[in-house]
């Protein structure tokens, strides 16, 4: 009898002991909140433990240290009479930080990249005409490495064949859409896309940004979520920027530093890399990232290097009746599609860095009649935009062909390629702009040649008949 009753109680004791543990797994599904600004450890990163089960981020933490430093504790030791008081209990906030949890957000794992969704290197390069006007030999080649880079991630190996990835650096002078061409390329295949600078980088220990800092800015554009992180692109601007000083007498932390740092990065490796910040210390959380699958876009104006190639052209122009003159390629607009590797380590480039972007192209410079393209036949041309803004006044906004090539002409004498398009319309469009909402009788505004090149006023029609100017 005795026997069966030890029996129960053993038996009620191990179940006491499955329910608590039950309960300890259960609290896996949960998580800590900060006690002070109440966000969860998702989103502020990982908790520190204080007494009485309460917990603090680590952004709190700092900002109460940081106030405590501030703060005059001789006039604190007169308020309260006695040395050593303490202001606050943490006992008697026990019971309310233990409640302070909620329950985990489940992750749901990203799908695996469908290569019949992938569209072909024809397909993106027709939708990148419906926004890019020109360049055709660039968006033929970003075509081709983009849809190979992804068919890559997609099968990861081909049997016993690794395929390597497809960096591409792009040469080509300011304003001439190397930044928009890869705007427009991640907006049409919905990739996680960071842009960033490489000016502000330099070598890990001096000011400025960290080079694992091009990663952080691909995670924060991807919600933090690691594996979407990792089949994105980055693009580096200004890579001619880091380009070896040469000559200095000292540490060359911004230029050849930095191009070694990034080798690896290039390369594909596991970077730990802050959530949140541009720079990794202690009070901010770590993650790692794999750079194996991310796609890397390098891109610069690289000035001065149209006359180290053409020097190089000099140099192999034989001497006699039938040799090159001097002055043949002084205004040659396709000077840098002749660029190579000797080139560009003669701008300062190291050959390492270089042997990690094996596609190498230039962009072509701007001329009137792209310019006159760009204005008329993108899906979002700066001049659409104003008509859709006057149609919302209910007034028709036109355009005489004159008046196309007069901002063109503009345009070029400003040597700012397509960026210099919107501050000629923004000068000659402010005083419609504001002019046109005053008088609802107008109906029609049509820009004028003269208008451009101020020796007129626009022809402005009312809804029934022409008022004129």
């Amino acid at each position: 009898m005795l026997d069966n009753i030890d029996d129960e109680i053993l038996d009620d004791d191990m179940a006491e002991v499955e329910e608590i543990e039950d309960t300890d797994d259960n609290n896996d599904e949960y998580e800590k909140i900060c006690y002070l600004c109440h966000r969860p450890e998702s989103i502020a990163g990982k908790m520190i433990e204080m007494p009485q089960n309460m917990t603090v981020c680590t952004d709190c933490m700092q900002k109460t240290l940081d106030s405590m430093n501030s703060t005059n504790y001789d006039d604190l030791m007169k308020f309260s009479g006695m040395p050593g008081i303490h202001f606050m209990n943490l006992s008697d906030f026990g019971e309310m930080a233990s409640a302070k949890k909620i329950k985990k957000k489940k992750k749901k794992p990203l799908p695996p990249i469908d290569l019949k969704a992938i569209p072909a290197p024809h397909q993106i390069k027709a939708m990148l005409d419906e926004y890019v006007i020109g360049q055709e030999r660039a968006k033929k080649v970003i075509s081709v490495a983009v849809y190979n880079h992804y068919k890559r991630v997609a099968t990861n190996t081909m049997d016993s064949i690794e395929i390597q990835k497809s960096n591409m650096l792009m040469i080509g002078p300011t304003g001439s859409g190397k930044t928009y061409l890869v705007q427009t390329l991640a907006r049409l295949l919905d990739v996680p896309l960071a842009i960033t600078d490489a000016t502000s980088l330099t070598e890990a220990g001096y000011i400025g940004d960290d080079i694992e800092s091009v990663v952080s800015k691909l995670l924060a554009a991807a919600d933090n979520d690691v594996e979407k992180a990792e089949r994105g692109i980055i693009f580096i601007d200004e890579i001619d920027k880091i380009a070896k000083k040469k000559e200095t007498r000292s540490r060359d932390v911004s230029g050849e530093s930095v191009q070694q740092g990034l080798l690896r990065i290039l390369e594909g490796s596991e970077v730990e890399v802050p959530v949140g910040a541009n720079s990794k210390n202690a009070m901010v959380p770590l993650t790692t990232v794999n750079t194996r699958n991310i796609l890397f876009i390098c891109g610069g104006a690289f000035p001065d290097l149209g006359d180290i190639v053409k020097e190089r052209l000099n140099k192999q122009a034989s001497i006699g009746f039938s040799a090159d003159l001097k002055d043949k390629y002084d205004n040659d607009p396709t000077i840098l599609e002749k660029v190579t590797l000797e080139d560009l380590r003669e701008f300062g480039m190291i050959p390492e860095f270089l042997g990690r972007l094996p596609v190498i192209y230039s962009l072509e410079e701007l001329t009137e009649d792209m310019l006159v393209r760009i204005l008329k036949e993108p899906k979002n041309a700066i001049l659409k935009q104003y008509k859709k803004l006057l149609e919302i006044d209910e007034v028709d906004l036109e355009f005489e062909e004159g008046a196309y090539r007069a901002i063109a002409k503009k345009a070029l004498e400003k040597k700012t390629g397509a960026r210099g398009l919107r501050s000629i319309i923004e000068d000659f469009m402010l005083d419609i702009m504001y002019e046109i909402p005053k008088d609802s009788n107008i109906g029609k505004v049509t820009i004028t040649e003269d208008f451009i090149e101020k020796k007129g006023g626009p022809i402005i029609e009312a809804r029934g008949a022409l008022i004129g100017q």
